[in-house]
């Protein structure tokens, strides 16, 4: 099979197109014909060895793809490496069945990015109907879903950040009452302006550095900040109890690998989110769908931020 696989930890340019003999699925697993995979920001720190779990050479990076299984089900999966190959392996209570109303583009971005911004709302931060919330990189996977989540929810305001016009102009088009520049510098002061001049109520973040420090600043007494990425790769000034007291304020991280495989916290959630899409009530953003073989160049681009909503590959090309 043709699969993108590394040999040595670096940036994109590590990412190589190979040959490899098919997977074999163990028992309890389900061998999967890819139809497509899923490109996450957790990818490029995997490729570099700098995300939460250690990665090990040589691998096949690529952790969510959908696509058919021998007995002809439709099914997204989580695999936790191998998705960048025209057949991967998940185990079977990784895999969930996509409706037919749900395209395959929309399961790879809900099984991520939709299953992160719902817990990042429900589970973590705790939003509350009439509560503020910031998103930022809202014109993203996991920040598109997380403006209209928000909004379903009964957020008060939903307050977007974004890197362009153009990004801010489509997180307002998903809902977000306002949209602010993303940069770090000033932040604080944009943020409370754009809630009527008071401070904000939860802070859905995964910058890092002086955005998370401002971002945190900008926290209304009993304010939730949930931190679930690193994006900058620059972690944000130490906190003290002390600060946190001081503000009644609370800091919250969140990974979702402690949510899947518990069905209260993965299938239970996806259902929801499958059945919003389906009924229209959700739309995720799919983003461009690169060949198999660009691999390297969605994440470049992706580290660029030159891109909107769930970027795919497609194996096929």
């Amino acid at each position: 099979m043709r699969a993108i696989q590394i040999t040595e930890f670096g940036g994109p340019e590590v990412l190589r197109s190979v040959e490899l003999p098919d997977p074999v699925a163990k028992p309890g697993q389900l061998l999967i014909d890819v139809a497509a995979a899923g490109v996450n920001f957790a990818d490029t720190h995997a490729v570099e060895d700098s995300y939460l779990s250690r990665s090990s050479l040589p691998m096949v990076p690529g952790g969510e793809v959908v696509g058919r299984t021998a007995d002809g089900r439709r099914v997204v999966a989580l695999t936790a490496t191998g998705g960048y190959a025209e057949k991967a392996v998940a185990w079977e209570n990784m895999a969930l069945d996509v409706p037919d109303g749900v395209s395959d583009g929309a399961a790879l971005a809900l099984v991520v990015q939709g299953l992160t911004a719902w817990h990042l709302l429900r589970t973590s931060g705790r939003m509350a109907p009439g509560e503020t919330v910031v998103v930022h990189a809202a014109a993203g996977g996991t920040g598109s879903l997380a403006v209209q989540l928000a909004k379903r929810f009964g957020a008060g305001r939903v307050i977007a950040t974004a890197s362009s016009k153009e990004k801010r102009d489509l997180a307002l088009e998903l809902g977000a009452d306002v949209a602010v520049e993303a940069e770090a510098e000033g932040l604080k002061q944009r943020l409370v302006d754009a809630n009527g001049g008071a401070k904000v109520d939860l802070v859905l973040e995964m910058t890092g550095g002086p955005v998370f420090d401002a971002s945190l600043a900008a926290l209304a007494p009993f304010g939730r900040l949930v931190a679930y990425g690193m994006a900058s790769r620059t972690e944000p000034r130490p906190i003290s109890a002390g600060a946190l007291m001081a503000h009644s304020s609370a800091v919250v991280g969140f990974w979702l690998m402690h949510c899947v495989g518990n069905p209260a916290l993965h299938a239970e959630p996806m259902a929801e989110l499958f059945r919003m899409v389906a009924a229209g009530e959700l739309t995720p953003l799919v983003g461009e769908a690169y060949p198999l073989s660009q691999a390297a160049r969605a994440h470049e681009e992706l580290r660029a931020r030159r891109t909107t909503g769930k970027l795919v590959l497609d194996p096929s090309r």
